[in-house]
């Protein structure tokens, strides 16, 4: 996508696709402990193009006070190509200088260090905070098309990640692996044919060779009857992995450039949803109702909006021209931006809507956060993730709703 090249949750998205729901150093331990016990797990997602025209590097994970506040960063992405794992953008993983002024320690990096980049970057947050975990996650919306032939081997596509996760070169970055294959025996980006087991089988590959190593994924939040969730084997496969990171977001957008106006990511149905079973509770219940474990599933936020254009009607349901105005792409664009420049007028579904001129966005709020935090406790569930850190303010506003 354009404004995120490789974010999992394109707002290039075709309809179909958008039916899979479319991705202090020394209090730091205490800190991250007390997050996970009050609220489980909080999982953020990094993005590696950040670092460039968004400008967002891993000392703001620091200094928006955020870091204190995760117990895991997903770092997206790395590619999924010839069968195996690989560097998504080896400049800015370890390659990138940082000076003193942009460094997580305040200390420059010199031409000759053996890693450089947000690998290094990362590597100075985890001394830092030593309860904070980094995945590697791999995959998203534009590169799930080398799942397909990484589900044809999964022991050699397992080794392959296994190698790249652990390479020497950045030895104590990564904690664990994620897979965010968009979407397993259906249609994303491209349509994968791999049949209902390969997901399964996939994920017990990773599972076999990296032992006692995190491994994670990102999964579809399509509650609808014969859907993406039925079309894989999330429920056998989930005894490897340590958690789902559930894509609750991305319901609704500009991609039906007329409308309706819906909110992206409703935690319950309304009066007037476009599709039924697109929101986050019938996701949640869906895969609960087939045993995956209520503490093994993690509930996807969103820390952006998306929006339409040429709307005349307050509440959701109304028509639209196109997709709203973005810095970065057309119909999307950070909380950070859009509470200000759209204030939110209502809510629907245990989430926001904002009404201002033409324009109509839906997004999440440190006030509709703290209600998706209570269900999650609510539900059992094992915390919550989110995409991606950038969207949010300096400040870190909706992280401390979902910490708090």
């Amino acid at each position: 996508m354009s404004r995120f090249r490789r974010k999992s949750f394109s707002a290039l998205l075709t309809v179909a696709a958008a039916a899979g729901l479319v991705a202090g150093a020394a209090a730091a331990p205490a800190a991250t402990a007390a997050t996970e016990a009050s609220v489980g797990k909080v999982v953020g997602y990094f993005t590696e193009w950040g670092v460039y025209d968004r400008n967002y590097h891993v000392k703001n994970i620091e200094t928006s006070g955020s870091a204190s506040k995760l117990t895991h960063i997903n770092y997206a992405f790395g590619n999924v190509t010839n069968g195996g794992c690989a560097i998504g953008d080896a400049y800015a993983d370890y390659q990138k200088t940082y000076d003193a002024a942009g460094s997580v320690d305040g200390v420059a990096d010199t031409w000759d260090q053996p890693l450089a980049g947000s690998f290094n970057q990362l590597k100075k947050l985890k001394a830092k905070h030593p309860g904070l975990k980094v995945i590697w996650s791999f995959g998203g919306w534009t590169w799930s098309g080398g799942f397909g032939q990484a589900a044809q081997n999964p022991a050699a596509f397992a080794d392959s990640c296994y190698n790249l996760v652990n390479d020497p070169r950045w030895a104590g970055v990564f904690d664990g692996i994620d897979i965010d294959w968009e979407y397993p025996n259906a249609c994303g980006l491209s349509c994968d044919t791999s049949g209902a087991a390969a997901y399964k089988n996939l994920m017990a590959a990773l599972r076999a060779k990296f032992g006692s190593q995190l491994v994670t994924s990102a999964i579809t939040a399509d509650g609808t009857d014969g859907g993406k969730i039925d079309a894989a084997d999330y429920a056998g496969a989930a005894q490897y992995v340590d958690w789902y990171n559930v894509m609750t977001y991305d319901y609704f957008g500009a991609w039906a450039a007329q409308g309706p106006t819906a909110p992206h990511s409703p935690l319950s149905s309304y009066d007037g949803i476009p599709t039924a079973g697109f929101y986050s509770d019938a996701a949640i219940q869906k895969l609960k109702g087939k045993g995956v474990p209520a503490d093994k599933l993690l509930l996807g936020i969103g820390f952006y909006g998306r929006g339409w254009t040429g709307v005349t009607k307050d509440a959701p349901g109304g028509t639209a021209t196109g997709p709203a105005p973005g810095k970065y792409e057309q119909g999307i664009e950070d909380y950070k931006v859009l509470k200000t420049s759209c204030p939110a007028t209502g809510t629907v579904a245990g989430t926001a809507y904002a009404k201002c001129g033409g324009d109509w966005w839906s997004y999440d709020t440190p006030s509709t956060i703290a209600g998706k935090v209570d269900y999650a406790r609510q539900q059992g569930l094992g915390g919550a993730m989110f995409w991606e850190l950038s969207g949010d303010t300096t400040d870190g506003e909706l992280i401390t709703a979902v910490a708090k």
